[in-house]
């Protein structure tokens, strides 16, 4: 219960909560209003329902989500790297896989290996399918407890895996209302859009829903900042390992095409039939070994990670 002032939310649901048709959006400053008195405890739980349904009925503006981000990302402290050679890399984790072996932590582990802090944010577990989160502790590489444990290991080993439980408790506090309410809600795309250091970094986020890629493009091209956008792989971040899908590089609000569209690769790679925690680790393992090639759209991705990151370290360093 909370001793804050509770926010009136009714005249906001009266404007979205018309329908699909009919309903208004709200401007910049309306939604981070709204939003920073949702994650401050503020607001009803029947008006929070209210409020979170006619969202994913409406749909989210570009204002929208640039009011709503800015909230999440003033609810939380964001993580601090050294200068270096690289600035560091984000990488969302919110799905897992159930079809295909989860390689986001090949990603990560790989620009590691070439020098780049590589930050890994998401669940511990997602049932039906396997998380990152379990990828990563079957390969020894255990979740940061909180933020200071992540920048030392970002500085020590160049990667770290945190939960959004601890990275952004009241952010994850919004994505375990999909258990009451049945479907996900506006956090679920903030989280894969937030930027989580507190200096300049490259976030890779990806979209399901082909809608997004006409909302989050024009995103990324009004918020200035960097970032790879990708159809996701079972929602992952981290290419097909099967395909090169097509990936849009956002920066300074310009959008620049790295990789064109979906193309089957002419050799299929010799991916993990076993598509469990344990057996993906043991086969990510070989590859970090020389024992597998890299598939090679990973590697693309990759080589481009490690360029931009570079290149915006250098731009840090001339401000």
């Amino acid at each position: 219960m909370t001793t804050k002032q509770p926010f009136q939310a009714a005249p906001y649901i009266k404007e979205i909560g018309r329908g699909a048709k009919g309903a208004r959006s709200m401007d910049r400053e309306q939604a981070r209003e709204l939003w920073s008195a949702i994650l401050d405890g503020r607001v009803s739980d029947l008006e929070l329902g209210g409020i979170l349904l006619s969202m994913r009925i409406k749909g989210e503006s570009v204002e929208e989500l640039e009011g709503f981000l800015e909230a999440s990302e003033a609810s939380f402290d964001k993580l601090r790297v050294p200068a270096g050679e690289f600035a560091p890399v984000a990488i969302p984790s919110y799905n897992g896989a159930r079809k295909m072996a989860n390689l986001t932590a090949l990603l990560a582990l790989l620009l590691a290996r070439e020098g780049v802090p590589v930050l890994v944010h998401g669940v511990a577990h997602d049932a039906g399918r396997v998380a990152t989160a379990e990828v990563f502790e079957a390969l020894g590489v255990h979740a940061a407890p909180d933020h200071a444990a992540a920048e030392a290991a970002l500085v020590k080993e160049r990667v770290a895996f945190m939960t959004i439980d601890a990275l952004a408790p009241r952010l994850a506090w919004m994505l375990s209302l999909r258990r009451i309410l049945g479907v996900r809600n506006s956090m679920h795309t903030l989280v894969k859009i937030m930027q989580p250091f507190a200096g300049p970094a490259l976030r890779l986020v990806s979209y399901t829903h082909p809608e997004y890629l006409e909302s989050l493009g024009q995103f990324f091209t009004l918020n200035k900042g960097h970032a790879f956008l990708m159809r996701g792989t079972e929602g992952e971040t981290v290419a097909n390992a099967n395909k090169a899908q097509k990936i849009d590089w956002f920066h300074d609000g310009e959008r620049t095409v790295l990789v064109e569209k979906q193309t089957l690769v002419e050799k299929l790679p010799a991916l993990p039939e076993d598509k469990s925690a344990e057996a993906t680790a043991a086969w990510i393992q070989a590859v970090l070994r020389g024992d597998i090639p890299v598939p090679d759209s990973i590697a693309q991705q990759v080589a481009h990670c490690k360029q931009v990151a570079r290149s915006l370290a250098a731009g840090a360093a001339l401000l």
